[in-house]
């Protein structure tokens, strides 16, 4: 049953349509891919979900609850997270600290600090990240402040996980050890919305994908599906492998 869905999901800046009239949904337990070309609205559908744009017009739920008009750390403390296009630490602070962040912020009742700490120190440990809670974060490779962002959300305790181009700028190998995190965090329970343009990862680890173009949605499917679609093939995935030739 979906954890996620939207109806008519519309997003205008201006006299321009970011987001337009998109239905979706996402299940319990899936890791459903989103893709499409720069500037598809792929990001702007996370703002809305995430609440840091406001709707124009059509509805988000989750779990069966309207989302329209809540606030971002509403949101957060229903059960959603999220990480970010470009990544957000908090430079000056330590990895710990970034993490202490999540812990506190997504806790819809007063948190301990001795319980804060721990469940930031699990975030950590689940990441890889334990061996360096003491340093600044913006001392940090660009793989591990990924994992900092990442251990972050998870420190909110989150059902649903929105993780935007999560393996942008990775080698190969980051790539692998990415994907086998993501596959971790779904066996903990956490459902996976993904942005990505890594097609070795959306391939490889999603259940179920969807395609936005101009801020449409022109495709859904299984990756077999979208592989062998015409129209995704000439709009997107042509123009992936010719980047990648």
């Amino acid at each position: 049953m979906p954890i996620l869905e939207g109806k008519g999901v519309t997003k205008y800046f201006g006299g321009l349509a970011a987001v337009s009239k998109v239905d979706f949904h996402v299940d319990q337990g899936e890791i459903v891919g989103l893709i499409g070309p720069n500037g598809a609205g792929k990001t702007t559908l996370f703002n809305l979900i995430s609440a840091a744009l406001p709707l124009t017009s059509g509805e988000i739920k989750f779990k069966g609850q309207k989302l329209n008009g809540l606030k971002p750390h509403q949101i957060c403390r229903m059960g959603i997270a999220r990480t970010f296009q470009q990544t957000k630490v908090f430079p000056n602070m330590p990895v710990f600290q970034n993490a202490l962040v999540g812990a506190f912020f997504g806790s819809q009742n007063r948190m301990t600090a001795g319980d804060a700490s721990r469940v930031a120190s699990e975030a950590l440990e689940f990441v890889g990240l334990s061996a360096m809670s003491a340093a600044p974060a913006r001392d940090l490779t660009l793989v591990n402040q990924k994992r900092v962002e990442l251990a972050r959300a998870l420190a909110t305790k989150p059902e649903l996980l929105l993780l935007d181009e999560l393996m942008a700028g990775l080698n190969p190998a980051e790539v692998s050890e990415a994907m086998e995190l993501v596959k971790k965090i779904r066996d903990r329970g956490i459902t996976i919305f993904i942005v990505e343009h890594v097609m070795k990862a959306i391939m490889g680890i999603c259940e179920r994908i969807m395609v936005l173009h101009h801020g449409e949605k022109i495709a859904e499917g299984t990756c077999n599906e979208i592989a062998c679609d015409k129209k995704v093939i000439e709009i997107y995935l042509g123009e992936e492998t010719r980047a990648g030739s």
